[in-house]
């Protein structure tokens, strides 16, 4: 075995009888440095890790691991530039409430907090002292984006976000919604109509499939977080309300301009895209303190609009179909510096561990008002409304495919199938939601945020579920179509379409070359030879479905003869035999899944479509098929749209909208080339 020349010199001084020298090198070490930087990470400059608007406010952090047990960190400062930050340091011990891989005399140093306005690349030092009298030093780097010489300024900013959405999406909804003719599409959808069209690289701080938190955060953020986190760098404590933080878009428009906030969505509201519009936290799955952190920080946030699923969290724990919990609630001690220092410099509330908490009631008493159902978020009365709160499932909203068929069931007098079993009949579709969010938000004065998600989409790809993801991505457009008239006729709104990440390796492999009902009788033969080889058409066979269009604006039937065939590149095992599932699989976040009726749907893929005995071997373990590293699409129009051509790292989308809200529009010609990293 060949000797290192560290090794080599270590075991010398020790033959020698010097080993007392070594320990006289012993030294405290700094582990973590945050904000993250490849100065410290790699002792490189470039690339830059973290970047800031002017005065944004972010958390520095420093983990600190002195050279032998019996000592520990007693003081850590900050400079920035070499010239010393005044905030206040505090240092956590470890000796609870740390990582198990971070010894118990480990001191975390942390200022929260800080901001600067000089424009340009700043280096950072931390100065930690060990108990002994022994200092240790690191250093970062990042940046302040200046702001460019900048237009009209835009009043409104709406992100319209398809949670898993790639091009294959898009073009799978343009197919079934708009049809083609002779190679051309016969009409574009509402998001095909948009001027201005780049991509997007998508990769998040710790990996390049990033997961939606740190997809969502990354566009109003303009930093990287780690996989399951959102607003927040990682650290090395286990509490997962306490990481260092970095200032939301909706934070600094608020604190700044006074802009209000809206989200809505199909998810569940404590799912990871709403959240990682407004909510700190290191765990997304977090929803007790997820939730109480909307209402509780809406004044940091100026939240006026909330909408989705989700009301199992916001019920008292007594109440049947609760999932609040004291174990994913947040409560920050007045006592301890590391987290009291959060309420004191940022503003936050102290929270409290209240499992009971009726939060449907202290939204009310806060001035929202409340929609459980379609009928009633119709009979909100909005003249006299400023904020709204809509719950319209337990968790996760049914899928478009399930609500319209519910819809046209009770239109002919019978009762609906997947959303009578769900216990949630009357539920809105996204452009219903999305039209009296606009209604409420455009109310204030200063303008607003708002952040529209089409959650099933990456929800149905997930579960390879094709038509339930094809009508999500339809309906997204025409919540789409209303953003759009909105920002038409308002002329002060900036519109973007987008995607936090692709799912599933989507793939549009041609269409089925039999009828329905031949693909039926190939089902009941079953196997490859028939369900692949009588079935898939590719290039000039596969043709051009014909999907006939209700007057609901949804396919009349997704069974028809010659359809469109979807494939997966990043699939678990399977059944497939091309045809709609009449029903969806369980949703494991649903309160009520495990009891009759909802005990009866398919547990997962390779529980539906077993009849056709067509399995496919999936590239992916696990029962589900997984986020892609792909580059998504991004459309935009409105004032600065153009800031949004080429490809763009997700984090630079902050810049381009934070420009156009606070300077005003920059034109093509004078975009930042630091936005362009």
């Amino acid at each position: 075995m060949t000797m290192t020349h560290q090794q080599f010199f270590k075991t010398s001084l020790i033959g020698l009888g010097l080993a007392s020298v070594c320990a006289a090198h012993a030294a405290p070490q700094i582990t973590r440095l945050t904000p993250p930087s490849e100065l410290f990470s790699t002792g490189n400059q470039a690339p830059v890790i973290a970047r800031f608007l002017p005065d944004q406010r972010f958390d520095l952090q420093a983990t600190v691991v002195p050279d032998s047990p019996e000592k520990t960190i007693v003081k850590a400062v900050f400079s920035m530039n070499g010239m010393e930050i005044k905030l206040p340091v505090s240092i956590k011990s470890c000796e609870v409430g740390c990582l198990p891989k971070i010894s118990k005399n480990t001191g975390i140093a942390t200022a929260r907090a800080f901001s600067m306005t000089k424009p340009g690349i700043h280096e950072f030092q931390v100065l930690a002292t060990q108990s002994d009298g022994q200092v240790v030093k690191a250093t970062g780097n990042f940046e302040i984006v200046a702001w460019q010489l900048g237009g009209q300024k835009v009043k409104n900013i709406i992100i319209m976000l398809g949670d898993g959405m790639g091009a294959a999406q898009r073009t799978a909804a343009r197919i079934v919604a708009q049809g083609y003719a002779q190679g051309k599409s016969k009409s574009p959808l509402a998001m095909d109509t948009f001027p201005v069209s780049g991509q997007i690289k998508t990769a998040s701080l710790n990996s390049l499939v990033t997961d939606s938190s740190p997809g969502m955060s990354a566009y109003v953020l303009g930093n990287k977080n780690n996989n399951n986190e959102e607003g927040v760098f990682p650290d090395d404590t286990t509490d997962p309300f306490d990481n260092p933080r970095i200032e939301y878009l909706s934070e600094y428009l608020s604190r700044t301009q006074g802009k209000a906030l809206g989200l809505v969505t199909t998810a569940d509201v404590f799912d990871a895209t709403p959240a990682a519009n407004a909510v700190h936290t290191s765990n997304r799955g977090a929803g007790t303190g997820i939730v109480d952190q909307y209402l509780d920080d809406r004044k940091l946030t100026g939240l006026s609009v909330l909408m989705g699923g989700g009301r199992k969290w916001f019920l008292p724990s007594t109440v049947p179909g609760s999932a609040r919990s004291n174990s994913n609630d947040y409560a920050f001690s007045s006592t301890d510096s590391h987290t009291a220092d959060i309420v004191k410099r940022w503003g936050a509330s102290p929270g409290q561990l209240d499992k009971d908490r009726d939060l449907i009631s202290d939204f009310q008493t806060a001035g929202f008002k409340y929609a459980s159902d379609l009928t009633s978020l119709n009979a909100v009365d909005l003249k006299s409304t400023d904020k709204l709160l809509g719950l319209f499932a337990y968790s996760n909203m049914n899928v478009a495919l399930d609500k319209i068929d519910g819809r046209r069931n009770i239109a002919k007098g019978i009762k609906g199938r997947v959303v009578d079993d769900y216990g949630f009949p009357d539920q809105p579709m996204l452009e219903e939601m999305t039209t009296k969010a606009l209604a409420v938000l455009q109310k204030n004065k200063k303008g607003f945020v708002l952040m529209v998600e089409a959650a099933s989409i990456d929800k149905q790809a997930h579960n390879m579920d094709t038509e339930r993801w094809i009508l999500d991505t339809i309906e997204f457009d025409r919540a789409i179509k209303v953003a759009q008239d909105f920002a038409q006729k308002d002329g002060q709104t900036l519109v973007i379409v987008t995607a936090d990440h692709e799912c599933s390796g989507v793939a549009l492999i041609g269409g089925s070359t039999v009828t329905d009902a031949r693909l039926q009788e190939l089902a009941k033969e079953g196997g490859s030879a028939n369900l692949r080889d009588k079935v898939v058409g590719v290039y000039e066979k596969a043709g051009f479905p014909k999907y006939a269009i209700g007057k609901d604006g949804y396919p009349a039937t997704t069974d028809i003869d010659y359809r469109l065939l979807v494939g997966y590149g990043a699939n678990s095992d399977r059944y497939e035999d091309w045809r709609s599932n009449a029903l969806p699989l369980q949703d494991s976040q649903q309160p009520f899944a495990k009891a009759t009726p909802l005990s009866a749907y398919p547990a997962d893929p390779n529980q539906r479509d077993t009849e056709g005995k067509f399995s496919i071997t999936g590239q992916v373990p696990g029962n589900s098929g997984v986020h892609t590293a792909t580059d998504i699409p991004i459309s935009a129009m409105g004032p600065g749209a153009w800031s949004f051509t080429g490809v763009n790292d997700n984090t630079d989308v902050f810049f381009h909208l934070a420009q156009a809200a606070v300077k005003g529009v920059v034109k093509p010609d004078f975009l930042s080339t630091t936005q362009k990293k």
